[in-house]
């Protein structure tokens, strides 16, 4: 699967929270058929885990935390744990890509994996959507959901944990994902 793919699996008039939304629920899903499935079926499911994952972090990272720092309340703090969670996930997800799934240490370190990326989508959707569509227009929210698709088409879909930065995405994604 490809970003553009991706990016292209919510309605083009959906607003920023509800396309983010709609991906942690597909993030669920791809987690459980991971889980359940076996071989090349497990490395396939992954590997469309990981660029869905990777693709919806970089967005978050370039469109949602500049909005979260500006307009939610306490937003610097919120903004910088929600980036210490994925800049750690990006290096965990990376190590899981090195292991592959045949690997004997995968599963136990993709289930721990699976735990913290589902934590932090909670914290996401408690601490941080709220304050998002308390501070933007229904407008201002589609228009940012435009902005979120466009990043995805161009993000990297494989995880980079040096990518640490906005900026680090932003300059990486689009080569990346070439």
């Amino acid at each position: 699967m490809s970003a553009g793919d991706i990016a292209d699996t919510v309605n083009d008039n959906a607003d920023a929270i509800d396309i983010l939304l709609a991906q942690h629920n597909q993030i669920e899903e791809l987690f459980s058929l991971v889980e359940s499935s076996e071989g090349e079926a497990q490395q396939r499911e992954f590997d469309h885990l990981r660029a869905l994952l990777a693709v919806h972090e970089t967005a978050e990272e370039e469109v949602l935390r500049p909005v979260t720092r500006a307009d939610v309340p306490n937003g610097d703090a919120v903004a910088d744990a929600r980036m210490e969670e994925e800049n750690e996930a990006k290096e965990v997800l990376a190590k899981l890509e090195e292991l592959g799934c045949s690997s004997s240490e995968f599963m136990p370190k993709f289930l721990e994996f699976k735990k913290s990326v589902l934590a932090h989508a909670e914290h996401e959707e408690h601490e941080e959507f709220p304050g998002i569509r308390a501070a933007k227009t229904p407008d201002q929210l589609k228009t940012m959901g435009k902005r979120i698709k466009m990043a995805e088409k161009m993000a990297q879909t494989h995880p980079h944990p040096s990518s640490k930065t906005r900026t680090a995405n932003y300059l990486a994604g689009p080569f990346a994902a070439m």
